[in-house]
């Protein structure tokens, strides 16, 4: 976890050696500090103020979260901006805490393995969020079970799952409503075992009312990615799927609208782009070597009728789904440039295509190293997917009354 001296270079958007440069002490000395090593001089300290970017301030507190496997924060934006409190946080990854400090203004811990955090000492909260990372569940028959004396049901089928420590917390927290995030393949995996396991046991076993849709987000940013999500409320109410109002995919945006467009309309941002015009830098194109590798590889596997191969795209495409090991070859994405082999996206291209930053923006802070940003936004959620869901939501995680003249301005937009 980074103690208080190193979130504020985080906020300053600063490595270590940008850091030391910045504050003109080494390295080693601010390694020192950020590991609790001495007291960081005061005059490091106020320089690294000054260089940290405001954090955006959020509307009235409305309703409590906790933020589970939180990872970059792509479900807490969705809620924060509706009014939610964040109140614990928990990110096992170092990096991932690094970028989420960049970014959210936190009164409280960032802690890491939720595994070993007794659940008394969460907070209480209205809403528990988590992207919980599915592994694979093993069910055998209660009756064998009860044969061998062996616990059953929530005790046992969940165990050593990831979900069993959501569920713990559920159970003792009893918050008013939950969202779970998952890959598209939970319903089917293992034969829907697990989708069933994790069913019965958010509605017969903590005696929620559950929903769950999977979402395409090519709706709203131009990437195919295809995720779940898992809604429950603690008392029964009228919440449906049903009428989420979701935009067309077949209208959604391409891949132009995310893409440095290199022609001087875009200020520069280092070490993304560069030159008078803001032109991609080089090191994101790939080697002949490379190239060369990929397109084999892909003829290879047509000779053979198999599908693997490069995804090779323009402004005028939607892209695949952006995968944790984009940083390896970068193969799923690969941005066509006349004349060159083609390039990786930038990871500000990644944070724009991940709903993190508008079509042309810049505000999120990529503190971390390309191979380390290109794992955190593959592993992440698309946030204007978690903003329409929050706000599908909001309704039964606020006073209805309180959100009467929010509505009526909306339906005035709308029709005018």
């Amino acid at each position: 976890m980074l103690n208080e001296f190193a979130a504020l270079r985080v906020r300053a958007g600063l490595s270590l050696d940008e850091a030391a440069n910045r504050t003109g002490y080494s390295v080693r000395q601010l390694q020192r500090w950020e590991a609790g090593n001495g007291k960081p001089r005061e005059a490091a300290v106020k320089l690294l103020q000054t260089f940290s970017r405001p954090l955006p301030a959020h509307a009235e507190t409305r309703f409590s979260f906790i933020d589970l496997f939180a990872g970059i924060g792509g479900l807490r934006r969705g809620f924060e901006d509706l009014g939610g409190k964040c109140v614990f946080t928990s990110e096992w990854d170092k990096y991932s805490q690094q970028t989420y400090l960049a970014n959210f203004a936190c009164d409280h811990e960032v802690v890491g393995d939720i595994t070993q955090v007794p659940v008394e000492t969460i907070p209480p909260h209205d809403l528990l969020l988590a992207g919980f990372p599915c592994q694979p569940f093993s069910i055998a028959g209660v009756s064998k079970k009860n044969a061998l004396n062996r616990p059953h049901g929530f005790a046992d089928e969940t165990q050593g799952t990831l979900f069993f420590n959501v569920a713990q917390i559920i159970r003792h927290h009893r918050p008013r409503a939950f969202l779970l995030e998952n890959v598209k393949n939970l319903v089917n995996h293992d034969k829907g075992r697990t989708f069933e396991v994790i069913h019965r046991t958010l509605t017969e076993e903590l005696g929620y009312q559950v929903h769950w849709k999977v979402i395409n987000s090519k709706s709203f940013v131009p990437q195919q990615r295809e995720r779940i999500f898992i809604v429950g409320f603690r008392e029964a109410n009228d919440f449906t799927f049903d009428d989420i109002d979701l935009p067309n995919p077949l209208n959604g945006p391409k891949l132009g609208s995310i893409l440095h467009p290199e022609d001087g309309t875009e200020e520069i941002e280092a070490p993304f782009t560069r030159g008078n015009i803001g032109t991609v830098s080089a090191k994101y194109t790939l080697t002949d070597h490379l190239w060369e590798y990929l397109q084999g590889y892909a003829e290879k596997h047509r000779l053979a009728g198999n599908g693997f191969g490069f995804g090779l795209v323009g402004p005028d495409d939607v892209a695949r789904t952006l995968s944790a090991r984009y940083y390896k070859d970068g193969s799923e994405i690969l941005v066509a440039q006349p004349g060159r082999n083609p390039r990786r996206l930038t990871p500000r291209e990644c944070a724009r295509l991940m709903g993190f930053d508008g079509p042309k923006g810049r505000e999120f802070v990529i503190p971390v190293s390309d191979t380390q940003a290109y794992r955190q936004f593959g592993n992440s959620v698309v946030v204007p997917v978690v903003q329409a869901v929050a706000e599908h939501m909001l309704p039964w995680l606020v006073d209805r009354a309180e959100l009467a003249p929010e509505r009526l301005q909306r339906k005035l937009a709308l029709a005018g």
